[in-house]
């Protein structure tokens, strides 16, 4: 009866938060324990109170308070002195630049907004074909969920319970092979379609450049700097890059005026709101999960499989990746995590960090992928090119990022390693 009604409710269309909550409704219904109607309340609520859930709001605030002050624009210049005349040039500033508004906003359809409207028409300018311009911004829009801060990552600390600033670590190094990689794609590409080489900037552009990104540059070293020193929580973290961004838009860039941070929390208090909406009707499905012992059902099923640790995330990420291309990763994270965590920690010994970033990873790819793909709709809308075109054009890219993922399954040692020192 539950998984029907799940069925059915999610094929008219009802949002997923109510699916969730709805669905835990069934069962008390279908199983007749109507006395835990008493608790509903309280299992609703519960899945907020947790104090690194602040971080949500707070990093979606930093994002909010950078593009109202000019900080994306002057990243990319700034990223345009680093790379300087290569053939290609433009489209590795592109990347680089999604790199660093990565560390700013974790969150690849916001990503994915800003850098469509800044770097494609420069792109376009510059003699790219529109097309690849669109498809390499998409693409980069796949760092989002694993260079700190990442949305992904904090939603699954807090239903994971484990630290969300370690979590944050784990992501640097795959993030940053990410970015190599792709980096690699590109230049492969760059002699194939002959892309055409940047404008060169004399020392003083190139200086000008690099000072007014040195401001910009603060917000990320805000949010990972003190992290990774253990000065600040990722939520102090982001309470700090949010202040440091109005005040760079503000006296730096002089482009941030304080009658726009009523908006702009507005639409921080919305977004967020929607977020929160989800994680607390995930808690009333955990609960469901728990009665219902699926973890331990799971569990019996995948040891029946294997009793490999790299069988079981092979077998992991294929699940995901069906999963992504339905589901958005938050709604589906939170689905996925309470059942496959404990089967993978505790069963298959699995470190808890390495698991994370593989299901972020994984589920991410899903934003770019047909028949969902918010991302990758987004990306069309904005710039006026065929979904379908902007997919094919994304293979390469999605391919490189699963390879590293299948890396990662066999290599746990890359996610780790700084959280060994």
């Amino acid at each position: 009866m539950v998984i029907s009604g799940f069925i059915g409710l999610m094929l008219i269309g009802l949002p997923i938060a109510f699916l969730l909550a709805v669905s835990a409704l069934l069962y008390i219904v279908a199983n007749d324990n109507l006395v835990l109607l008493d608790s509903f309340p309280q299992q609703f609520f519960a899945g907020l109170e947790n104090y690194g859930l602040l971080a949500l709001p707070l990093f979606i605030l930093v994002g909010e308070c950078m593009s109202e002050g000019g900080i994306a624009r002057r990243l990319m210049h700034m990223a345009m002195a680093l790379i300087g005349s290569a053939r290609g040039g433009l489209a590795y500033v592109n990347l680089l630049s999604n790199m660093m508004m990565a560390s700013i906003l974790g969150s690849t359809v916001a990503q994915i907004t800003i850098m469509t409207r800044v770097a494609v028409p420069e792109m376009e300018r510059a003699g790219y074909d529109k097309d690849d311009a669109v498809a390499l911004t998409a693409a980069g829009g796949l760092l989002a969920p694993i260079i700190p801060p990442s949305m992904l990552f904090v939603i699954f600390g807090v239903i994971a319970q484990i630290s969300i600033g370690e979590l944050f670590i784990a992501g640097i190094v795959p993030g940053l092979l990410l970015g190599l990689a792709f980096f690699a794609l590109l230049g492969w590409f760059a002699r194939r379609k002959h892309y055409p080489a940047n404008q060169a900037l004399d020392w003083r552009q190139r200086w000008q450049a690099m000072r007014d990104g040195f401001a910009a540059g603060l917000v990320p070293l805000a949010i990972v700097g003190g992290i990774l020193s253990g000065l600040t929580t990722p939520t102090e973290a982001a309470a700090l890059a949010a202040v440091v961004a109005v005040l760079v838009g503000r006296y730096v860039y002089q482009e941030f005026s304080f009658d726009a941070l009523w908006p702009a929390l507005t639409r921080t208090a919305r977004n967020s709101a929607i977020v929160l909406l989800l994680i607390a009707a995930a808690q009333l499905f955990s609960w469901v999960i728990t009665f219902e012992n699926l973890p331990a059902l799971t569990a019996a099923w995948l040891q029946s499989v294997s009793d490999s640790p790299v069988v079981f995330l092979l077998l992991v990420t294929a699940l995901l990746l069906a999963i992504g291309m339905i589901l958005d990763p938050i709604p589906a994270l939170i689905l996925v995590v309470p059942v496959l965590l404990p089967v993978a920690t505790d069963v298959y010994h699995i470190n808890p960090f390495h698991f994370g970033v593989l299901v972020c990873l994984t589920l991410v790819m899903g934003l770019l992928t047909p028949p969902v793909g918010s991302a990758l709709f987004t990306a069309a809308t904005l710039s006026g090119v065929k979904s379908e075109r902007i997919a094919w054009l994304l293979a390469p890219y999605l391919g490189v990022m699963l390879l590293l993922i299948l890396i990662m399954i066999l290599f746990p040692g890359l996610v780790t390693v700084l959280l060994a020192r």
